[in-house]
């Protein structure tokens, strides 16, 4: 029996979410709770505990580099790179992993950071064919073809931190915390291996995509890939900072400090969202992987993107709405282009994607996939490519 999906009466978040999320008695969900608590921070004093942490870390005798930012070229990395270079005076050292992905816009972007911020910057760069792999191996096995770009963004700066000593490692805003209210701002939350694990890589880690008959990874090809070990954090002493404990975040106003450093918006909005500002350091973030997004819980990158627009006040509920009704259901144009990349048919892509539905949301009818719209409607999508002896979790709703 399919359960009733329930949406945030404040923003648009499902309680189908791929982050946890509890509501309240007023149907009003943790993230947007917890979002209101940045009204009764003092901005000001964690902004003088961020300096004093500072401190701690800068390399007085200029012989090491004060701390490391993982960066992307987008919108965030820019103010990242603002804050703590420009306005708190460190001397960071750029680290950024390659995942072959990039739109043209976002490419742009990113040589213009390492230009306009005068850093030094180091590339991780995977060959294009163990990409490839990664990608065919991460979609089959978790219905997210991106898993590797996850695993780069938080293991290779870590990587890096420890070969050159380096223990202060900056993050933007805690996602987790962010969309569905996972912690506190009282708790000061740092980045851990266990939320590495079991949240940003979904309890995968790299010994799982070894034998795989179709696509064999030797182990040494997955060096950039392994986390240092708990002695090797230990001795070096490594912290990973979320910047969003210590200023007020917003992607809106990030972007309009990234402009002034020349970080431009695309130039026309994707497909499956309406921001042009949003993720241009992966075109299948906005589109392919989102869209998996939609076949897993029966929402995408819109939802998410109105949801953060609505907190910021720059969106009314209803608008938002519209945008849902009218982007997460669609299926990306840019999937060819991935399927020719991975050398996968469409219909191959299908079958594998009905395997990671969600029965909370998804039901079938006469060979077909149905859910509820946030208004309530019920929504044809698509006819079924799961084999007909799974289809017993998905039943009629009647």
């Amino acid at each position: 029996m399919i359960k009733e999906i329930k949406y945030c009466k404040k923003c648009v978040m499902p309680s189908s979410s791929a982050i946890p999320l509890e509501f309240d008695e007023h149907n009003v969900c943790s993230g947007c709770s917890t979002s209101n608590q940045r009204n009764d921070v003092d901005w000001e004093r964690r902004k003088k505990q961020l300096q004093r942490l500072l401190d701690k870390y800068r390399s007085l005798d200029g012989s090491n580099y004060d701390c490391i930012i993982p960066v992307s070229g987008g919108k965030d990395s820019y103010f990242q790179v603002h804050l703590i270079k420009n306005v708190l005076k460190m001397n960071p050292l750029l680290v950024t992993y390659n995942a072959n992905n990039w739109t043209k816009t976002g490419y742009e972007n990113l040589h213009n950071m390492r230009d306009v911020f005068g850093c030094d910057h180091i590339f991780f760069t995977p060959s294009v064919k163990l990409l490839k792999k990664m990608n065919r191996i991460g979609f089959k096995m978790t219905g997210d073809m991106n898993w590797h770009g996850h695993s780069g963004i938080f293991t290779y700066p870590f990587i890096v931190a420890v070969e050159k000593n380096i223990p202060l490692i900056f993050y933007g805003e805690h996602g987790f915390m962010d969309i569905g209210g996972m912690h506190s701002y009282s708790d000061y939350v740092e980045f851990t291996q266990r939320h590495r694990l079991e949240h940003c890589l979904r309890g995968y880690d790299w010994q799982d995509f070894l034998n795989h008959e179709d696509d064999l990874i030797e182990e040494k090809k997955l060096i950039g890939f392994k986390f240092p070990s708990d002695e090797d954090i230990r001795r070096v002493g490594v912290r990973g900072i979320f910047i969003s404990n210590y200023v007020p975040w917003s992607g809106n106003n990030n972007a309009k400090i990234a402009k002034q450093y020349g970080f431009k918006e695309n130039d026309e909005e994707f497909d499956r969202t309406y921001r042009k500002i949003s993720n241009l350091d992966d075109m299948h973030e906005n589109g392919i992987h989102d869209y998996m997004k939609y076949i897993k819980f029966g929402y995408g990158r819109a939802t998410d993107h109105v949801t953060k627009d609505i907190r910021d006040g720059s969106l009314t509920r209803e608008e938002g709405v519209n945008i849902v009704l009218k982007r997460d259901h669609i299926k990306s144009s840019d999937l060819k282009r991935w399927l020719e990349y991975v050398d996968m048919t469409e219909n191959e892509f299908d079958e594998i994607a009905d395997t990671f539905r969600d029965s909370r949301v998804w039901w079938i009818e006469n060979g077909k996939w149905y859910r509820h719209s946030i208004t309530g409607e019920k929504v044809y999508h698509e006819k079924v490519k799961l084999p007909k002896n799974k289809w017993y979790n998905f039943k009629n709703e009647a």
